[in-house]
């Protein structure tokens, strides 16, 4: 007989400490998300240690949290999802080792999840009839990746960024132009008051014109170049102008890598991951080119776009019914790449 599978996620990479029970991959009884992003504000950017800490004070609570929203004991759990890498590594180990605790002292498995892997399978909580194969998009703070997803956890890279993450290169520029930590929101906001052709910022090109690899560093000094030249010749900015401009290069690389990657795979369907996936300017313009090209671009909540628990209980679901779990052995892996194990 069939019976439902409760799964417990818990997410720890970063600085959201986050707890769900997800039932089958796809419906989610809770998903409980403690974020640190005032205590970081300060520093500019996330300060490992204190991350860390801040992940050990709260865990427990998240947890209990998590369970009792969704109205279910420990004992209604039949395994622990817990996210193993990529990530920092101090933060990393406080999930894991709070998921092995509970795995042993429960009798039940544990399925260490890769963290890029979890941000795709929150389609599968939003969109609950989406099945492989499709083209993905996984644009994080961390990580930028352009893939061919074959099946549950198997995954083709196309494309992915050769030095900075895309959400890694809207908080350098938006520390520049005094907007604060985390950037990738107000960078967004900002945009909407300027004129994104004002300044013709570069967009990266390779030797290789197959390529669908991406680059930002290049585009990021531009626009440290751009303020540095403005300053010295005493001349102001407009940040609005700036960050509308920076945005359009962003946005047009992400979005014609990703039509190019469907065309190659003559998909006609492809999910959007990540924290970067919460960029209105991004949504609007892919859903756009998306249905130009008879596409269906499919984007998660914005809930489901942050780190969090919910996705990694859904990637852990689909990992156990395919016979995966973890050892209690698992150690953290901050460097983990997409598709490892």
């Amino acid at each position: 007989m069939y019976r439902d599978m409760k799964i417990l996620g818990i997410e720890s990479s970063c600085d959201e400490t986050s707890a769900a029970v997800v039932v089958n991959g796809r419906q989610v009884l809770s998903n409980i998300i403690s974020s640190q992003i005032n205590i970081h504000k300060k520093f500019g950017g996330v300060v490992p240690e204190v991350a860390s800490r801040k992940h050990i004070e709260v865990i427990s609570i998240v947890v209990k949290e998590a369970l009792e929203e969704a109205k279910v004991n420990l004992s209604d759990i039949d395994a622990v999802g817990v996210t193993y890498g990529p990530g920092l590594v101090g933060a990393l180990l406080v999930g894991l080792q709070y998921a092995k605790g509970l795995s042993y002292a429960l009798h039940k498995p544990m399925i260490g999840v890769n963290h890029i892997e979890g941000h795709v399978s929150a389609n599968f909580i939003q969109y609950k009839n989406l099945r492989p194969p499709f083209v993905c998009l996984i644009v994080s703070g961390g990580h930028t990746y352009l893939v061919y997803m074959k099946d549950y956890g198997k995954f083709e890279v196309m494309g992915q960024t050769r030095d900075d993450a895309a959400g890694e290169a809207y908080d350098k520029v938006a520390r520049a132009i005094g907007l604060g930590y985390p950037g990738g929101p107000k960078i967004d906001k900002l945009a909407k008051k300027g004129n994104p052709d004002i300044i013709q910022f570069p967009r990266a090109n390779f030797h290789d014109s197959s390529s669908l690899d991406f680059s930002f560093s290049g585009l990021k000094s531009s626009v440290l170049n751009y303020l540095n030249q403005k300053k010295m010749k005493g001349e102001s900015i407009n940040r609005a102008d700036v960050a509308a401009s920076f945005q359009k290069a962003v946005v047009s690389v992400l979005v014609d890598n990703s039509m190019k990657a469907c065309k190659l795979k003559h998909a006609d369907k492809m999910a959007v991951a990540g924290g970067v996936a919460a960029n209105t300017c991004l949504r609007d313009t892919l859903i756009g080119r998306g249905h130009d090209n008879d596409i269906n671009v499919m984007f998660p909540d914005f809930v489901l776009c942050t780190d969090n628990a919910a996705m990694i209980g859904s990637a852990a679901y689909f990992e156990y019914m395919k016979g995966v779990t973890s050892p209690l052995s698992l150690n953290a892996v901050p460097n983990l790449k997409l598709g490892e194990r």
